[in-house]
């Protein structure tokens, strides 16, 4: 086996955050494709927290008990840097988080763009493009606080879920609860962080969840039909988020969720017109193949740039 080097020391950062440092496995990345990667509707914890025109962008996110800011260096390389007081916590996160060690560029070429203009165009203007790899029991709850929501509000959500219910992880930062925590309150207590209906689902499921105690690895285990299947039961999650679940959580790249994006992006592109939602998922499988939730992002990220 192959000696793992070591990351390079940056610049160092300031106000209690250490030097910055290429991942392991260096990434290339520009600075729009990291912004479009981590607030694209990927994730809802990543927020810009400078970088002027002359400047790198920096983004600051959360996940697990990770606090941790990433920005793409003068080279293209994906470099991060975190609190001093959490490196021995993050540094052996933010790889997996990443999910260094997929060459996706490469992955997409298995993609079918050789016999779709369509896909081959999106993939060329999203190159650089990353699946997050994100903990499941997280992605879960943003998911279902997801629907019928935009992802500002979403993000909003997040937050005061965090903030009411997390543990504290560096200075005023929170992590979003977990689901025996969820469990502990009840409906009303939930509906104080503006999650409307959906309080009742997370309630409701955070109960379910109580009697299944390894469901977490139960999901990583099964196959893409089985883990879809187990996560469409609980309240509040129905085929779409089901597949989120998954592609985000999971890292199960057959999943292929589809919200009205992608349904007029498939009713343009590939005239699905008036398919149903499951109908569109099954086409999106079939097409694209193991890989679809790769598409699905290519697709994705096209239509909501497009239409603004």
């Amino acid at each position: 086996m192959p000696a793992v080097k070591k990351s390079p020391v940056k610049l160092a950062a300031a106000d209690g955050w250490g030097p910055w440092r290429c991942t392991i496995r260096s990434v290339k990345i520009s600075t729009a494709m990291l912004e479009e990667t981590l607030r694209g509707g990927q994730a809802f914890r990543w927020h810009r927290v400078k970088g002027g025109e002359d400047e790198a962008a920096v983004w600051q996110g959360v996940w697990g008990e990770c606090v941790a800011r990433v920005r793409a260096d003068s080279e293209g390389m994906m470099e991060w840097t975190c609190p001093v007081a959490l490196a021995n916590t993050v540094a052996p996160e933010v790889e997996d988080y990443f999910a260094t060690e997929v060459d996706f560029e490469k992955l997409s070429d298995d993609l079918p763009w050789r016999t779709d203009a369509g896909l081959a165009e999106r993939m060329q203007r999203w190159r650089g493009l990353r699946l997050l790899r994100q903990p499941l029991g997280e992605t879960l709850l943003a998911f279902i606080c997801s629907s019928a929501k935009q992802i500002p509000h979403i993000a909003q959500i997040c937050e005061k879920m965090a903030a009411r219910f997390g543990e504290t992880i560096w200075a005023d930062v929170h992590a979003l609860p977990s689901w025996p925590r969820l469990a502990e309150n009840d409906e009303k207590d939930l509906r104080a962080c503006g999650l409307g209906y959906r309080a009742a689902f997370i309630h409701q499921t955070a109960r379910r969840l109580q009697q299944e105690p390894h469901w977490e690895s139960k999901i990583k285990n099964a196959d893409y039909a089985e883990a879809h299947a187990w996560l469409a039961e609980l309240p509040g999650v129905g085929p779409k988020i089901a597949d989120c679940v998954l592609l985000f959580g999971a890292a199960k790249y057959e999943a292929f969720p589809v919200d009205t994006w992608i349904l007029q992006a498939m009713a343009e592109r590939y005239e699905l017109r008036g398919w149903r939602p499951a109908q569109v998922a099954q086409f999106g499988r079939a097409h694209f193949g193991p890989l679809a939730g790769l598409a699905q992002q290519y697709l994705f990220s096209g239509a909501r740039k497009e239409k603004k």
